[in-house]
């Protein structure tokens, strides 16, 4: 059973890993470097993920094509999104929350690398 306490952990060692990265790359950099370093740093963690993974998505119990795909699924609990833009926009939210409704995951983490804080990261909750 997934508590509450291991989610949080979970999300600060996430956010830890993605601090760390910033911290070496700065910013201005496109997604796809950041994804991949992000990716090296949960791995150093020794925390599995899921990378690029095909979010399936049913209809009456047919499964439809569409190609949604989340940046990383982690402990097979938390959505994780990257991006690297100017400004967040309530799209970016909306997103994380399909992915999280469609995976059935109780938590998910937005973050924007290019941005001066990391800290605006924005974590969310499913609402049941």
């Amino acid at each position: 059973m997934i508590t509450q306490k291991y989610l949080d952990d979970l999300i600060y060692e996430i956010v830890g890993g993605a601090i760390e990265v910033h911290k070496i790359m700065g910013r201005g950099l496109l997604e796809s470097v950041y994804h991949q370093c992000l990716k090296e740093e949960l791995a150093h963690r020794k925390i599995n993920f899921l990378t690029e993974m095909k979010i399936p998505v049913f209809y009456k119990n047919k499964e439809l094509e569409i190609e949604f795909r989340c940046d990383l699924f982690v402990e097979n609990a938390i959505v994780v999104e990257l991006k690297a833009v100017q400004e967040m926009t309530s799209v970016f939210e909306a997103q994380l929350l399909t992915y999280m409704k469609l995976l059935k995951s109780p938590k998910g983490i937005l973050i924007n690398f290019n941005c001066f804080n990391i800290f605006e990261s924005r974590t969310k909750d499913l609402c049941k």
